[in-house]
């Protein structure tokens, strides 16, 4: 079973936007870029990544730059580098291991910079006043 790691190296977030104006609606961007797979020695592959948010208009930019290790069987971890060798996306177990890390750290920054976080908050929709019923009949 191929087990990944992830490990935040660097965060470089800055805010644009004045902090005596009130944030616009915004659209977030998002993008995950695994930079490549490396042998690092036998049973361990490790794996660059760049994750950044940008916003627009353009309220903030963020950044975190990390690196994750996958551990796994020699034979999971060959067929891991042989299908990136061949030009495939990675496994969606380490695209989904780094996205979580990065989004739960992204999220902590977010609220440092009193931006909006890059993930959809969920909305609650408005209670409706509940009418009587008309009655059946009347007297």
């Amino acid at each position: 079973m191929v087990q990944v790691r992830v490990f935040v190296i660097n965060i470089s977030a800055e805010r644009f936007w004045d902090i005596e104006k009130p944030i616009p609606p915004v659209q977030v961007a998002t993008n995950i870029n695994v930079v490549g797979i490396n042998e690092k020695r036998e049973g361990l592959l490790e794996v660059p990544f760049v994750f950044t948010i940008n916003y627009t208009p353009a309220v903030a930019q963020i950044s975190l730059k990390g690196k994750s290790h996958v551990t796994g069987s020699k034979d999971e971890l060959k067929q891991i580098l042989d299908t990136y060798k061949e030009k495939k996306p990675p496994p969606p177990i380490i695209v989904q291991s780094i996205s979580n890390t990065v989004f739960i750290e992204s999220v902590i920054v977010c609220r440092t910079l009193n931006i909006p976080p890059p993930i959809p908050l969920p909305k609650i929709p408005p209670l409706k006043k509940k009418k009587r019923p008309e009655p059946t009949y009347r007297a």
